[in-house]
């Protein structure tokens, strides 16, 4: 008994140091939960402010593309472009906010897998059909987990479906020619080499149209592709396949013509044209070339021709380059108000009447007075905006319907409201200073006001030239990627090729799969048979072919 009562003190005393280190514990742990909830709190509250942020980006976008019609194209474009970006940025915030949760989740229960669904989102989309599908089978253990039985029944599967990339190849075609002699009279046969889209090139017409398509199409440079073609293991000097590009701009000069002619038949065009920087040896600098487009598009009132784009390449903007551009239309020009369209507006001395009739472009006209409001905060401005939305909006009603609709909504809905939008602007001229940035918007406006109204008296018009300014800017793109061109040479290649890609997409054609094939025929197809190759016939000529 003394001895038990002599080691009593130190038992309550290790005791109650034990009782004191785990009420540590504790309260450690409690202030771990506590902080961890905090974090996960704030986290939350992040998350949440990131999707509001989300759905504002999103929806401010779609007001923005629906608008599209309406807004001077390429500040739209960089509105677009800025919000995309930061879209994109909020959306791997969140992402990766996700992701370290889930890690943090199986880090604080080792051992136990982080829970992962197969249920799909509302909203996602299915993957496409049309790619090729690999199967993998993971395979359960043989024996029950349960009781250790061996006989097992398979009842269903889940499938869950994960798009995968496979890298570009390159492959070498070696094409085989056996040489057979005849035992009789000692000749020797042998088959013809097949026809290359280069003679004695090592291109096939896979590769040319890849190098082209995205050269043009993607506005890679040629320097550009080397450097990725050579992370394949493949040296792909930039010389030769510039040898290349310049070999196929030679090989659909009849194709390019052909697209040339259909896109400048018809009753109703688009034309437009921008800048390109070319080198000017010698001098230091660049000079300043255009590239024009001349566009035939019948889509938006039900026509029956397809669609084409025509690009020509010049060195200056003289008028003589509108008339090589245009001299053989006829009918109706949307334009911008570019002085050296104005011949041929006019009757020749030879003609009573004019080869085209002027339609001018609403987008050209509200752009002025856009800045303006924009600058100043003008609400003369604001209201004159407001007032060609509503234009802007029945054009959006009516896409796509026939000529003889577009007409009869027009003369109902669109007639008084011009008539109303003069009586304003009119009106606005007498109270603003006649030097005012608003006054010289206002009469621009005005003074071209029979051609701004006069898609109002024809259903197959437009009421602005924005499908010109859609074709013109994959040249931009380019241009912003090349810095400019290497010689005139350069800028007529460059015309020649986004009239075949253009002209293939705007007819729903992969450019690249439409090249593919055209330069695989086109050296051996007959030349009187070529509106057989072109972007609207060429899909059933192939089908014919295969069949």
């Amino acid at each position: 008994m003394s001895r038990a009562r002599s080691h009593q003190p130190d038992t309550v005393a290790s005791l109650k140091r034990k009782l004191a280190e785990k009420d540590a514990l504790l309260a450690e742990k409690e202030a771990l939960l506590i902080e961890r909830e905090r974090v996960i709190a704030v986290r939350d509250a992040e998350l949440y402010a990131k999707t509001l942020q989300i759905e504002h980006i999103k929806a401010q976008l779609a007001v923005l593309r629906r608008a599209r019609f309406g807004r001077s194209s390429e500040k739209l474009d960089s509105e677009i472009e800025q919000l995309e970006l930061v879209l994109g940025e909020l959306e791997e915030g969140v992402a990766e906010s996700n992701e370290r949760a889930a890690r943090a989740q199986s880090d604080a229960k080792p051992g136990e897998r982080r829970k992962t669904t197969d249920r799909k989102p509302f909203g996602r989309k299915p993957l496409p059909d049309h790619l090729p599908r690999e199967r993998v089978v993971h395979e359960p253990a043989l024996a029950c987990g349960s009781c250790g039985g061996t006989v097992l029944r398979k009842i269903g599967e889940d499938v869950t479906e994960v798009l995968e990339y496979v890298p570009s190849s390159f492959k070498v075609i070696e094409h085989v020619r056996p040489k057979l002699s005849c035992r009789s009279c000692a000749t020797i046969l042998q088959a013809p080499l097949p026809s290359f889209p280069i003679e004695r090139g090592r291109a096939g017409p896979a590769l040319l149209a890849h190098v082209v398509v995205a050269k043009f199409a993607d506005a890679l440079p040629l320097y550009r592709q080397t450097a990725i073609y050579q992370r394949a293991g493949v040296d792909l000097d930039r010389s030769t396949m510039a040898d290349w590009v310049g070999s196929m701009a030679a090989l659909i000069d009849p194709l390019y013509e052909a697209i040339g002619l259909h896109a400048r038949r018809g009753d109703v065009h688009f034309a437009d044209d921008t800048t390109v920087p070319v080198l000017a040896p010698g001098k230091g600098r660049t000079d300043t070339g255009r590239l024009w487009v001349v566009l035939r598009d019948e889509t938006p009132w039900c026509g029956s021709a397809p669609p084409a784009a025509f690009y020509r390449y010049s060195r200056d903007r003289k008028a003589e380059q509108a008339e090589a551009l245009l001299g053989t239309c006829r009918g109706f020009l949307h334009a911008d108000g570019y002085a050296g369209f104005k011949g041929l507006y006019e009757a020749g001395p030879k003609s009573a009447a004019a080869r085209l009739i002027e339609v001018a472009c609403w987008s050209h006209a509200r752009r002025k007075i856009y800045d303006v409001h924009v600058d100043t905060g003008s609400p003369l401005a604001k209201a004159a905006l407001e007032r060609i939305a509503e234009l802007f909006a029945i054009e959006a009603d009516i896409i796509g319907r026939p000529s003889s609709e577009r007409l009869a909504v027009r003369e109902v809905q669109s007639v008084p409201r011009l008539g109303e939008l003069e009586r304003f602007l009119r009106a606005a001229l007498s109270q603003i200073s006649g030097k005012s940035t608003l006054a010289g918007a206002i009469r621009y406006a005005l003074s071209r006001w029979d051609a701004l109204t006069r898609y109002t008296c024809d259903g197959r018009l437009e009421m602005s030239n924005n499908a010109a300014e859609r074709a013109i800017r994959p040249l931009v793109l380019g241009r912003k990627n090349y810095l400019f061109a290497g010689s005139d040479s350069g800028g007529v290649r460059a015309a020649k090729m986004y009239t075949i890609i253009e002209s293939a997409k705007l007819n729903g054609l992969d450019p690249e799969a439409y090249l593919r094939d055209i330069f695989a025929r086109i050296a051996d197809h007959p030349i009187n048979r070529i509106d057989e190759l072109l972007p609207w016939t060429w899909k059933a000529f192939a089908d014919k072919l295969a069949a």
